[in-house]
């Protein structure tokens, strides 16, 4: 029997009976799904409808603390509870390279950033850049591209170093550099006299292994982001998000949210972006076998070839003596079906405090300020993977459209369609957690953000107006919204 099989088979002592649940419900497909409500003006619609405690619908979980993004959402059928289970335990299994004593959790490398998906996504929560100059990045990575298009229209590979700044490596591989993320502290003030100070990023490579970086590479830093409520996201239809867009801004407000048209390597088509920094992974399937593979090296059936550039003769070398052995791929079809599953059905908490007068406040400053011109608070759920999922009215403060957030932000790094300049909404429920959840509070693609306040000051583009309007609020009525966020 290969190591592979062997592998697939130990697993099953950690999830009992899991995987042959798994399995005897991989055949389940994602309806195709088509919203009625997606005609006219389903902004409008979906504006006027009021905010209830219950953010993740009828699966709303009553939880916070250090847990509170770690539960199943509260209508699924006990029939996932096991799958749920197991794919949390895989979630959190650190990986080796080297067959170990539980020959389960090899696999990891050549090259790799973590070795596993809880150290970037602590408690399912954000993550956080490095708390000094110089200090390794635990739950951040570095996006690389020249300028141009791969073959599906996504960004260009750095010649030699791919799309991802690999920072560490098996022995006997060389990791291909370390980044280092240094600060520039910038002052103002807010309208009433208050002053803030914002801190700006800059960032450096150091012992790149495989030759000179390009003159023209573009690079981004990014930091983990939640995990909650991402079944709830992939079962919005695509034709809500059409009917969302408003591309040359039509209506005039000033915001001219787009679909990011993405590559789906499950589907191997062209498909609404979803997930991700600027909504550049259209499935759940996608990101989580994406993820294996790019932050910790594992090949799967969506993925199955190691992740080695073409200048990189120690990974390749390495590579061809793991494909010697017939160990593929390392995250096994038994491994990957039940981390989507899990990835599908983590549970959002409920907004705590609903009836305080500051947090009704500042729900009402929230959407004054004109935040919820991305910041969908309401959407609905077409037909889901699972009914749990289906037909939904959930609240997580997005519309999946990537928008012009001003040149402060930009990365000047294309995604797919998104430009530059442009991310997508972050969906905001759960965001008043965040502490609880990870001990710590950073915001934005980079974590530059040490605040709420600070991640909205550095709002611009089409975001500039609600900024504006913020930073002219008053401190109560700056107190009331972030009692209102902190509430979500």
């Amino acid at each position: 029997m290969s190591r592979a099989r062997i592998r697939a088979a130990s697993f099953v002592t950690l999830g009992a009976a899991c995987t042959v649940i798994v399995l005897a419900l991989t055949g389940q497909t994602l309806d195709a799904a088509v919203d009625d409500a997606a005609t006219g003006d389903l902004r409008a619609e979906m504006l006027a409808r009021p905010l209830t405690p219950n953010l993740g619908g009828d699966g709303t979980v009553d939880t916070s603390g250090p847990r509170a993004f770690r539960s199943i959402v509260a209508n699924a059928d006990n029939s996932l509870v096991q799958p749920f289970l197991f794919g949390q335990r895989i979630f959190d299994v650190v990986w080796d390279h080297e067959p170990v004593i539980n020959p389960t959790i090899d696999g990891l490398g050549p090259m790799f950033n973590r070795t596993a998906c809880r150290e970037c996504h602590e408690g399912n929560g954000r993550g956080h850049p490095p708390e000094y100059v110089g200090q390794p990045m635990k739950s951040m990575l570095i996006r690389l591209s020249v300028p141009g298009e791969d073959q599906h229209g996504g960004p260009k590979p750095v010649p030699n170093y791919g799309d991802q700044l690999q920072d560490r490596a098996v022995k006997g591989v060389q990791p291909e550099g370390r980044a280092i993320i240094e600060y520039e502290e910038i002052p103002g003030t807010f309208g009433d006299g208050t002053p803030y100070s914002l801190r700006k990023p800059t960032l450096k490579f150091v012992d790149t292994a495989y030759g000179d970086l390009p003159s023209d590479m573009l690079a981004s830093p990014r930091v983990a982001q939640p995990v909650i409520g991402l079944g709830y996201l992939q079962a919005i239809p695509d034709e809500t998000l059409r009917a969302l867009e408003d591309p040359d801004d039509a209506n005039g407000d000033g915001i001219s949210g787009r679909v990011n048209m993405a590559w789906d390597a499950v589907t191997q088509t062209m498909m609404p972006g979803r997930f991700g920094w600027k909504a550049n992974v259209p499935s759940l399937r996608h990101q989580s076998a994406g993820a294996a593979l790019g932050d910790m090296g594992l090949t799967s059936p969506v993925f199955p070839a190691e992740l080695c550039e073409a200048g990189q003769a120690d990974c390749i070398a390495e590579a061809s003596r793991i494909a010697e052995t017939g160990d593929s791929p390392d995250f096994l079809e038994e491994m990957l079906t039940p981390t989507e599953w899990y990835m599908y059905l983590i549970a959002v908490p409920r907004q705590r405090s609903p009836e305080e007068p500051a947090v009704q406040r500042g729900e009402q400053l929230f959407r004054g300020a004109g935040c919820v011109g991305c910041h969908m608070p309401t959407l609905e759920t077409g037909v889901g993977k699972f009914p749990s999922l289906s037909n939904q009215q959930i609240h997580p403060f997005t519309d999946l459209l990537v928008h012009d957030m001003g040149e402060g932000l930009a990365d000047g790094r294309p995604d797919f369609g998104a430009s530059g300049r442009e991310w997508r909404t972050a969906p905001l429920w759960g965001i008043g957690l965040t502490y609880d959840v990870g001990a710590e509070e950073t915001y934005l693609h980079d974590g530059r953000a040490r605040s709420i306040p600070e991640a909205v000051l550095w709002h611009g583009g089409e975001a500039e107006g609600p900024r504006e309007v913020f930073r002219n609020m008053s401190k109560d009525e700056r107190d009331d919204l972030l009692a209102f966020l902190g509430s979500i």
